[in-house]
């Protein structure tokens, strides 16, 4: 399963998103930062060929917007997580697979002392109690459950090459590192990627596009799976799909593909 922020799709899929879809391996894929609506969007990037695909794009034109495409058919669909403020703004998509939920996040990106810090802060008091009602739901029904996307969080120090320099900055506030945590403890999911690289800085998955953040790897760990501990254990295989040079990117984020174990009884 594969997370990434597209930085806007339409210009992703001239810079390289179709020749790699046309590669991946991934049977799910979460796509964060989409701005545009499905019409907009080119018949083989809406709806490519073997795949199933949710678009939620934002009521305001232009901004956020979430998709998942998977392999398989979605047994249900949800847009939103029962917000009256963050429902229509493209920021969250979640679809139901065989035994598993699994959720496409765009958190907002915050600005310290503005209003897109106080939606932000909104965002996340809505968000963690969904979290710990989707998990306990899943689990009674025997489900678990992937919340793939850009968290916009940096949860350590260790997910972020210039942590000193960030510490009152959005993303890396203490407040938000906090609630990161909480999502942890609290509503009960794990941090697959960090869990299958411990004590190691990065691997990061956002570099700017100011200076050369990318060419010397200076970028922040954000993008994220977060997932049912139960399903955080079948994880195989974690990796951030850095692009070779920095011509040869297509957006300002990078795939974080996890491999996960989910095969049923019998299955190969």
């Amino acid at each position: 399963m594969t997370s990434v922020n597209v930085n806007g799709l339409r210009a992703a899929a001239r810079k390289g998103w179709v020749e790699w879809l046309a590669e991946t391996a991934a049977d799910v894929i979460c796509l964060q930062e989409v701005r545009a609506e499905p019409a907009q969007l080119p018949d083989g990037v809406r709806e490519p060929e073997g795949w199933h695909t949710v678009h939620a794009p934002a009521a305001a034109r232009g901004r956020a917007g979430v998709s998942v495409y998977s392999r398989r058919a979605p047994e249900a669909v949800r847009i939103g997580f029962g917000s009256e403020e963050f429902d229509a703004a493209g920021r969250y998509a979640e679809i139901d697979l065989p035994g598993i939920t699994v959720g496409s996040l765009y958190l907002p990106s915050g600005e310290v002392g503005t209003e897109r810090q106080a939606e932000k802060e909104r965002f996340m008091a809505e968000f963690l109690p969904y979290l710990a009602g989707l998990r306990e739901r899943a689990a009674a029904g025997g489900r678990e459950v992937l919340v793939c996307g850009d968290w916009n969080i940096a949860h350590r120090e260790a997910d972020l090459k210039n942590w000193r320099a960030n510490r009152k900055k959005a993303g890396f506030l203490p407040e938000e590192r906090a609630w990161l945590t909480r999502v942890y403890e609290e509503a009960g999911y794990a941090d697959v990627v960090r869990e299958l690289h411990p004590g190691v800085d990065g691997p990061y998955s956002w570099w700017s596009y100011r200076g050369r953040a990318f060419d010397n790897d200076s970028g922040w760990r954000i993008d994220l799976h977060a997932a049912t501990r139960r399903l955080a254990e079948r994880a195989l295989k974690a990796e951030v799909e850095r692009a070779a040079s920095h011509e040869l990117r297509w957006s300002d984020h990078a795939p974080v593909t996890v491999t996960y174990d989910v095969r049923g009884p019998g299955e190969g």
